[in-house]
């Protein structure tokens, strides 16, 4: 019995990690950095749009290959993600019909990357498969979504603050997939020019952590410098420089893709807390 519910746990866990829903969870938690920073409200149209949207994109580009080329055959895991990425696509949609219009189109032009991200064009080649393309895509994507998209809703004036920020996030999100990047070096192809590819682990470590260190430095180029937010920022740079170094081409299976991925969620209860104090 007890070996039964640790195997259905495992099933469930493996299940929440493989669909995504971890990945919008970390999406979300970009989020609530970004209303907390700008001090602004999100409705729950947008949040719920905005999840739903991570689970539907983030299925899209990792099983849209399996799924054209081994339709008739795939295993009942990914059967079942299938038919859940369905369904939050429905959500997606319900939420899509109640957003502004300015916000509809931000959100196109976002979606249009992760669309050509995963599927052939440009003499067919896959925008991820342009050398060095894959990690910047992925930085842009997320960090318009999380923090550009949240801010267009809410009516909020772009300040040159807004861009640093936006820069910053996307600088961020770069160093977030570098022990995903790490990890996949056994599985990329050469042609992608990853930066671990490129240059080598160790290297991509340090550049990684001078990153964080830029990321830092950045946010005293603000107009007005929020300190508890910095701090907060002090303190997450930290945390992902320590989870770059132990990144390893031989990972344990959750370290990228759970604990790792967790770091966005770990930064807005850090930044919660201080708000608190």
């Amino acid at each position: 019995m007890y070996f039964c519910l640790v195997k259905i746990l495992k099933n469930l866990f493996d299940f929440y990690i493989d669909s995504s829903i971890h990945v919008a969870l970390a999406a979300c938690g970009f989020v609530g950095v970004s209303i907390l920073e700008f001090d602004i409200s999100i409705t729950d149209e947008l949040l719920g749009f905005l999840f739903f949207g991570a689970i539907t994109g983030y299925n899209f580009v990792k099983y849209a290959e399996i799924a054209r080329l081994k339709h008739r055959s795939l295993n009942l895991s990914l059967r079942k993600i299938q038919i859940f990425s369905f369904f939050c696509f429905l959500a997606l949609v319900y939420y899509l019909f109640q957003l502004p219009f300015k916000t509809l189109v931000v959100t196109g032009g976002f979606a249009a990357l992760t669309f050509f991200y995963a599927i052939p064009f440009l003499s067919f080649k896959k925008l991820r498969a342009l050398v060095g393309m894959k990690i910047i895509i992925v930085a842009i994507v997320w960090a318009g979504v999380t923090l550009i998209i949240p801010l267009v809703n809410e009516n909020v004036t772009l300040t040159n603050g807004i861009w640093i920020g936006f820069f910053q996030r996307i600088l961020f999100v770069l160093v977030l997939t570098l022990p995903f990047e790490i990890r996949d070096l056994k599985y990329d192809e050469l042609a992608l020019g990853t930066l671990p590819q490129k240059v080598g682990m160790k290297s991509t470590k340090i550049i990684g952590i001078l990153l964080l260190l830029l990321i830092l430095l950045i946010e005293f180029l603000k107009p007005e410098i929020d300190w508890v937010y910095t701090i907060s920022l002090m303190l997450i740079c930290g945390i992902m420089a320590v989870f770059l170094y132990f990144s390893e081409k031989e990972q344990s299976k959750y370290f990228a893709s759970f604990w790792a991925e967790s770091i966005p969620i770990l930064w807005f209860v850090i930044l919660m807390l201080l708000k608190l104090i």
